[in-house]
């Protein structure tokens, strides 16, 4: 048939992009924060990088071998999948977790689905929240370090290790997040100490280690700054586009400096929304995670609604839920919700007028 008869589906724009090439950016865009990881945890958490992404690749070769499909590995997607898993995990993970989570993430949250493009979740945000409903202490507790951590973030844990032995131990691990979950839920100390604990954590000098990455947290979660700079990268190659990150991120700052307080409404420190965005695996989450092309919205509103919608779910889940971190679990909730945005956020037709 003649190519001036041929159908398909708008947009009919091409770029000379292909997904392998998008693939590989983003292993580049991830390799400073895993750099990051090394220098801060050790050799450790390329070992376990390493062994994500094999367990990933070698998953998603048996898989489409067993279904008779192309095999697909070399571009890039099942690496991708490793590298994210593994940067969700806790430096002291032993070598088996990262493995199982990948081979879960790649068999149960892509595979199963029918491949790359066919996926409702992010497979290594499944893959993750599987690790933490079957092992919780190994995933979330034992965080490591090889230098040590600013000293006001230190004293605020060890404030609340000398508290009154009447007072039942919350702290598994000296992340941030965990203190702040922790200052929250207890309510056997005043509201001094409380608001002195939380004005260390808020300060300057944590803050820029919280930057940096010289603190407690997932592998590839520490340091903003690497993590900045990889989405800097893939901003510039035009891989994300600004609506999910800065939806997401600024609802978290809003919410934050709003209900985040000991107080009250509004009883927060300006410098807390700060404090959220460079804690856990919010930075992460918003570049890396939130904008996968596969499972998240297609139109220009849907991907504000569904950054402002991880948002909540996230402030929500740290200020209210069991868990001091809600990064994963709001953008898997979201990606559910991802059909049915696309679907009341198509654009109108250039020419067409409203009935």
């Amino acid at each position: 048939m003649n190519d001036v008869y041929a159908v398909s589906a708008a947009p009919h724009v091409k770029q000379d992009i292909s997904v392998s090439s998008v693939m590989w950016q983003v292993v580049i865009a991830l390799t400073p924060a895993l750099l990051v990881s090394i220098y801060f945890f050790g050799f450790q958490t390329l070992l376990l990088t390493l062994y994500a992404v094999v367990a990933a690749v070698l998953t998603e070769a048996l898989i489409q071998k067993f279904r008779k499909v192309p095999v697909t590995i070399s571009d890039g997607s099942a690496v991708v999948t490793g590298i994210l898993l593994a940067f969700n995990l806790n430096s002291a993970s032993p070598w088996w977790l990262p493995v199982i989570g990948s081979v879960f993430a790649i068999a149960i949250g892509k595979q199963i689905f029918g491949g790359l493009g066919y996926n409702i979740f992010n497979p290594a945000l499944l893959g993750r929240a599987f690790l933490v409903a079957s092992w919780p202490t190994l995933t979330t507790a034992g965080w490591k370090f090889t230098v040590p951590m600013s000293n006001l973030f230190q004293s605020s844990i060890n404030g609340l290790r000398n508290l009154p032995s009447n007072i039942p131990e919350a702290i598994t691990s000296a992340t941030p997040l965990g203190v702040v979950k922790t200052l929250r839920d207890t309510t056997m100390i005043s509201n001094n100490m409380a608001n002195t604990v939380m004005d260390n954590l808020t300060g300057m000098n944590t803050l820029q280690d919280l930057f940096w990455g010289n603190i407690g947290g997932c592998i590839g979660e520490i340091s903003a700054a690497a993590l900045l700079i990889g989405a800097a990268f893939l901003a510039w190659k035009h891989i994300i586009e600004w609506r999910i990150p800065v939806s997401y991120i600024g609802t978290v700052f809003v919410l934050t400096y709003i209900f985040g307080g000991i107080n009250g409404l509004f009883s927060a420190s300006i410098m807390l929304p700060f404090f959220h965005i460079l804690s856990g695996g919010l930075i992460l989450g918003a570049f890396f995670m939130a904008t996968d092309m596969v499972t998240s919205p297609v139109t220009k509103k849907g991907r504000l609604i569904f950054g402002l919608g991880c948002g909540i779910l996230t402030v929500v889940i740290r200020l209210v839920g069991g868990y001091p971190e809600g990064v994963s679990y709001s953008i898997l909730l979201m990606n559910i919700s991802v059909p049915l945005i696309d679907k009341f956020t198509v654009p109108r037709t250039f020419g067409e007028k409203k009935k």
